[in-house]
């Protein structure tokens, strides 16, 4: 077993079981020695590309390999993402592994030098703490050093969140950036999160561009016998820890983004009598927003919890049975507001049950706010103690919770909900500064997010831009917006939605919010965020929950000073907007255990449950492609779907579309949306609307149904059209992204930091 050390029982368990399924070839593999802290090669040999056998002992199976990172760049929502071997990393069976980042990293930087010859090309490289990531960081600046490309690196090479990462390839005006994170996903997960000169991550075109180079050097293998990979030294000059270091990290500048933002009236916070309870999943997010807390002046207002970093996540979302109760490891990921059934059918938060808040919150007094970030410190999930008592109100309100003791209940909040608020609150804080007024207002959201956020958006004259799931397409919409902004600043800004809809948004609009029901969001400035070689944009690209948690301290603080609670104050917010779809709901359907840790079994029930999901996924998108291109009519997709679920009803059925990666079903009192995940053998059903019993119901039968088609399915949909729907699907979903989009060259600026 390699040197790592399990930090409880349950790790321990995890890595018997990666070692027992690790055959011995995978053990004693020797490729890319990165402890040789000197210059060194690699040799890729036509012999890697095959499967290992006993004919072809140095088998890598790369071309397998490759297909699948292939397929998934071209549809990755979130970087390409997938397991990984946690205690031998070369091992080339996963997903992601060292050879292929090795591979990737290479395929980028050979993309960059070719773009910008001549020019020196900088980049940034990140992590947070999952396994191997330290490994992983150092392949790609010495890969990217080798090839002339400087890297700047935290100091130390420590720990930086995603969105901080992001935020300074835009503000230093950098060719783009590396980050390795898989988010809220399970510990063996790990991923490369590609970001562009923007910031923002790579859009599939983008992904593709390097993935076809890494097809070119398995060309040149298959020519020429081998491939000579260089690996710089360590110390080499071009992998730059200066930078960041003078620069802090990038804290002061982002501090002074925060200032011209969301930043105000900080005096409150302050002057709370309760502490803001801050919960660091993986322990990432306490290296940079206490240093962040600590510039604005409010640090001594917030109390932390596992604040060590832990690429196991302080077993957060680890248990020793499955949600069947066989014994076996299973790992429910870190997304606080999972929910799962046990055994007997009782509903459960799985996550925020491994936290134990029963004992670490027991001190804690009644209105204390937690706050709980994911390991990458992008996603914000908002929870409050609140009296026992208070259950009837919480519950006609679809307001979760758990009970910590015989006087108190955590309520739980789902982004949908705790995000409503904190918009709420952004727009109270603008109008009570005067500035409201001085701009037309709009919101970026995704399709699968709450039907409640329109109505509110509606109420206040802010215009909605539905986009895919996805921040990168948050982001798109923000550079199509930008582009109209420098190139006639007098006009309205017209951007189409990805329903079909152009949206005027008048001239000289700004962002209130931008952000997704999964828990990340963003919030834009009054004026025009600058890079440092003059580069304007509306709002940062990624989701951070930084900004998040500096909004949700303002709103704690307002809400101690009126002696009222976060469920009341969302009441409120519906009472006062007039919000009909006060409820939303998401089923996860994962259709396999993603913590089996024996590969083949992983792979063969991965691809038994993408044959699922798709199948699901087809049902659904055949009918809104068929509608859209005229080959049927809303009353017959109507019958189809009466006769296929005989216990919903679908009279009231308004209109089906593809929304760029799902179905979206909208009737006159709610919204379904069917979801297949991009990266993994899941479904994901999304519903809102005005009666919790009836969405619950739609979004469990439908996200679950087997897509089998039926004999009204068949004779409405041709085979032929029905085995095409999903290439129609992704041509629609790039005209999409296409239409009007901001294709500006980077240059490379005279660098001055």
């Amino acid at each position: 077993m390699n040197s790592l050390k399990p930090g409880c029982e349950l790790e321990g368990e995890l890595f018997k079981n990666v070692y027992d399924k690790t055959p011995d070839y995978i053990k004693n593999l020797d490729l890319l020695n990165f402890d040789n802290k000197g210059e060194f090669t690699f040799t890729l040999k036509r012999e890697h590309l095959y499967p290992h056998s006993e004919s072809n002992p140095e088998g890598l199976n790369l071309l397998e390999w490759f297909a699948n990172y292939a397929k998934e760049a071209k549809v990755s929502t979130a970087g390409i993402r997938g397991p990984q071997n946690i205690l031998y990393p070369q091992d080339t069976r996963f997903p992601i592994n060292l050879v292929g980042i090795v591979l990737a990293t290479l395929a980028k930087a050979l993309v960059a030098r070719e773009k910008y010859e001549g020019k020196q090309v900088i980049k940034l490289a990140g992590s947070e703490v999952r396994y191997n990531s330290a490994l992983y960081l150092d392949a790609i600046a010495r890969i990217q050093a080798a090839q002339g490309i400087k890297t700047l690196v935290p100091q130390g090479r420590k720990t930086i969140p995603i969105w901080l990462a992001s935020f300074l390839a835009f503000k230093l005006d950098l060719v783009g950036g590396e980050y390795i994170t898989s988010s809220h996903g399970i510990s063996v997960k790990t991923a490369t999160k590609d970001l562009n000169s923007q910031g923002s991550q790579y859009l599939p075109e983008e992904s593709m561009e390097f993935v076809n180079k890494i097809q070119e050097i398995f060309d040149t293998v298959e020519r020429d016998g081998s491939y000579t990979i260089r690996v710089a030294a360590e110390d080499n000059p071009l992998i730059d820890e200066a930078v960041m270091s003078k620069l802090n990290d990038g804290i002061d500048l982002y501090v002074e983004y925060l200032k011209s933002g969301v930043a105000h009236h900080l005096e409150n916070v302050n002057k709370m009598k309760s502490k803001l309870f801050v919960e660091c999943v993986g322990g990432c997010a306490y290296r940079t927003l206490s240093r962040v807390l600590e510039k604005l002046g409010i640090q001594d207002k917030f109390v932390w919890n596992n604040v060590e970093e832990d690429p196991f996540f302080h077993s957060i979302g680890k248990y020793d049975t499955d949600p069947k109760g066989n014994k076996v490891f299973y790992d429910y990921s870190v997304d606080a507001t999972v929910l799962a059934k046990r055994p007997d059918g009782e509903k459960f938060f799985p996550v925020i049950e491994s936290m134990h808040y029963e004992k670490v919150l027991a001190d804690y007094p009644l209105g204390t706010v937690v706050l709980i970030t994911d390991p990458d410190h992008d996603r914000l999930t908002v929870c409050q103690i609140e009296a026992i008592g208070n259950e009837p109100t919480l519950d006609e309100y679809g307001i979760s919770y758990i009970q910590l003791d015989d006087n108190r209940i955590l309520t739980v909040y789902s982004a949908n909900q705790a995000f409503l608020m904190l918009m709420n609150y952004r727009v109270k804080q603008l109008k009570s500064q005067g500035k409201f007024k001085n701009h037309p207002r709009f919101m970026i959201k995704t399709t699968a997010s709450a039907l409640s956020w329109d109505e509110w958006a509606k109420a206040h004259g802010i215009k909605v831009v539905n986009v895919p799931v996805g921040f990168k397409e948050i982001a798109n919409i923000m550079k199509k917006v930008e582009l109209q902004l420098k190139n006639n600043p007098d006009k309205d800004v017209i951007v189409d939605d990805v329903f079909g809809n152009s949206i005027n948004l008048g001239v000289q609009p700004r962002l209130i919010f931008g952000g997704e029901e999964s828990g990340g969001m963003i919030m834009g400035s009054e004026d025009l965020i600058e890079s440092l070689a003059g580069r304007k944009a509306i709002a940062m690209r990624e989701k951070s929950a930084t900004e998040a948690i500096i909004v949700a301290s303002l709103l704690a603080a307002n809400l101690e000073k009126d002696n009222k609670t976060l469920s009341e104050y969302l009441i409120e917010i519906f009472d006062e907007n007039n919000i009909r779809a006060k409820y939303d709901v998401r089923e996860d359907i994962a259709y396999y255990n993603e913590s089996e840790p024996d590969i083949e079994k992983l792979k063969q029930a991965k691809i038994k449950g993408e044959a699922l999901r798709t199948q699901n996924d087809l049902f659904y998108l055949s009918l809104a492609i068929a509608l859209r291109e005229g080959k049927a009519d809303l009353e017959a997709i109507k019958k189809v779907l009466n006769n296929t679920f005989a216990e919903l009803g679908f009279d009231n059925l308004k209109d089906v579309k593809f929304v760029g990666d799902g179905t979206y079903l909208r009737f006159a009192d709610k919204y379904v949306e069917i979801r297949p995940s991009g990266t993994d053998a899941k479904t994901k059903a999304y519903a809102g609307g005005d009666n919790l019993e009836v969405i619950e119901k739609f979004a469990r039968v439908m996200g679950n149904y087997s897509g089998e088609r039926t004999e009204l399915h068949r004779e409405l949909i041709p085979d032929s059209f029905y085995e095409e729907a999903k290439d129609k699907a992704l041509n629609y979903y790039l005209q999409f992204v296409e239409k009007d989009a901001n294709n500006e060259e980077f240059v490379i600026p005279e660098y001055k930091f």
